[in-house]
């Protein structure tokens, strides 16, 4: 049986992030990735500038926006600003450049390999069993790892998207109860497509209801779905720890999404270096990643009182539209980044 210092299982931004920054130290690391091929993933591939996108190259991103279309039921804004607020990256490219740098670094990665079974101190394999030091969960969602810790999970999120062909202009953001409940529509552009899609929180709202709203607003707005298979995934956002002796969850399996707007990329990257940070250093400050649970933690809230009835619901949604018009609060307020 191989033994290396730390196993990462998954190869999503916050595994390969972990795996790169311990192989950078010396550590000897193994990726442990489901899929055949690293990065592909349902995601609108929204990043923000005070989160991943100053930390990735320029030609990566596709699309970047520096104004931000908002509508609800009432209002409509755009949010302005000299600095990109948000840019588009397409996961699969940004998996194969974090995987590169992860395997340029040292760090072992093996893909299409399924954890079978978690021990004390080994994984099994359908490549075979591999004992471990560390063992970090970063593989989403339906996190074996999780599983291995018993820690349910109750509060997730469901995206639903369509990559429609095309060239799209502005990045919108759809507030809109009467169509998408507690949650929103989105239109994020990139090169030659856009992702369009919906988020909601279960158990708030229902996938089929959510479709269905989905195909309704497309064909409202003409943009062309017709034929197109959408695509579902789901976001965890019933954070209960991460930091599990010598286990540690990140990212989606450590439930550290935004309940609110679904975004993980950023809260995958920051709990990842932390548990890297942790592993060289058991005296490593977790500040970065502190703040962002209590951000994780309002997002939470935010969506459990916006889900109690449909008048509480979009009064909040025109105070915060108001707000983000007035320049009461920040868009990144909306973020996990700060």
């Amino acid at each position: 049986m191989q033994s290396f210092s730390v196993v990462i299982v998954g190869a999503g931004p916050g595994g390969l992030a972990c795996a790169r920054l311990l192989a950078e130290h010396g550590l000897d690391v193994l990726v442990l990735e489901r899929k055949s091929v690293v990065g592909p993933k349902v995601c609108g591939g929204g990043i923000t500038w005070d989160g991943l996108l100053k930390r990735v190259p320029g030609d990566l991103i596709d699309g970047s926006f520096p104004a931000q279309h908002i509508r609800s039921n009432y209002q409509q804004t755009i949010i302005r600003s000299s600095d990109p607020i948000v840019a588009t990256v397409r996961r699969e490219v940004l998996g194969e450049w974090m995987c590169r740098q992860a395997e340029n670094a040292g760090a072992v990665i093996k893909t299409s390999c399924l954890v079978n079974r978690i021990d004390h101190d080994s994984v099994s394999t359908n490549l075979g069993d591999f004992r471990y030091r560390y063992l970090v969960g970063a593989d989403g969602s339906g996190s074996i790892v999780r599983k291995h810790l018993r820690l349910g999970t109750e509060k997730v999120g469901v995206g639903i998207h369509f990559q429609v062909p095309g060239n799209f202009e502005n990045m919108e953001w759809h507030l809109n109860h009467n169509r998408f409940n507690n949650g929103y529509g989105w239109i994020f552009p990139y090169r030659d497509m856009a992702s369009v899609g919906i988020y909601g929180a279960k158990p708030y709202n229902n996938p089929g209801k959510m479709l269905a709203s989905l195909l309704q607003w497309t064909k409202q707005r003409k943009i062309p779905t017709a034929g197109m298979k959408p695509r579902a995934g789901l976001i965890n956002f019933d954070y209960r720890g991460w930091h599990f002796g010598n286990k540690m969850l990140i990212g989606d399996a450590a439930g550290l999404a935004s309940g609110l707007t679904g975004e993980g990329m950023y809260s995958a990257l920051v709990s990842g270096e932390t548990a890297a940070g942790i592993i060289l250093d058991p005296e490593f400050d977790c500040r970065e990643l502190q703040r962002l649970i209590k951000k994780q933690q309002k997002h939470r809230k935010i969506v459990e009182i916006s889900a109690k009835n449909k008048l509480i619901n979009i009064g909040l949604m025109e105070i915060l539209i108001l707000a983000l018009r007035i320049g009461l609060i920040p868009f990144s307020m909306l973020e996990m980044a700060d």
